[in-house]
């Protein structure tokens, strides 16, 4: 199977995915993961979608057509499995403190520093209920080459946690 990875993102409205999910189907696509969500009133996303090698030509061109319509901005990109060292452990990282920019830029530089790849990351700002303001959060799933100084990680968080007055905690 071939695995394509679509990127989607359009005026966010009623049938939307079914549009997209549509047309996987109807090229014999499956619909393996994805992470989708209306942002500030555009409809955005990332899908992984297997489909048979002689039918992924059809299924982009096809897909691209939802494009041509005017309901999706797309981009289509071949898959290949991901390489990773059996030895690799998975670190859940979580933040939380009042938002203001940065937070992401020094999270991911300190991650990049020490050889981590993210696998998945999750943000969110809202309001703080008794506090006023904003708070950030975020939640980071990486992974862990054998080869990191998982104390040194820990001190360059705890450091950046307190510069830019976060709470990160590593599970």
């Amino acid at each position: 199977m071939t695995t394509l990875i679509l990127t989607v993102a359009g005026a966010d409205r009623p049938g939307l995915v079914a549009a997209v999910a549509n047309v996987v189907d109807a090229h014999g696509g499956n619909w393996e993961n994805s992470s989708l969500a209306e942002l500030a009133g555009t409809f955005a996303g990332v899908i992984e979608v297997s489909v048979a090698p002689e039918r992924a030509d059809d299924l982009q061109t096809a897909l691209r057509g939802l494009q041509g319509q005017g309901l999706l901005t797309l981009a289509v990109l071949t898959g290949a499995p991901a390489e990773s060292d059996a030895d690799d452990q998975m670190l859940e990282i979580r933040v939380l403190g009042n938002d203001r920019s940065g937070i992401v830029r020094e999270v991911s530089n300190v991650l990049s520093a020490h050889d981590l790849s993210i696998e998945e990351l999750a943000t969110e700002t809202r309001d703080a209920a008794m506090a006023g303001g904003r708070l950030f959060e975020a939640s980071v799933i990486a992974r862990v080459p054998e080869s990191v100084d998982l104390d040194a990680l820990r001190r360059d968080l705890e450091r950046i946690a307190a510069e830019i007055q976060v709470d990160i905690t590593l599970a």
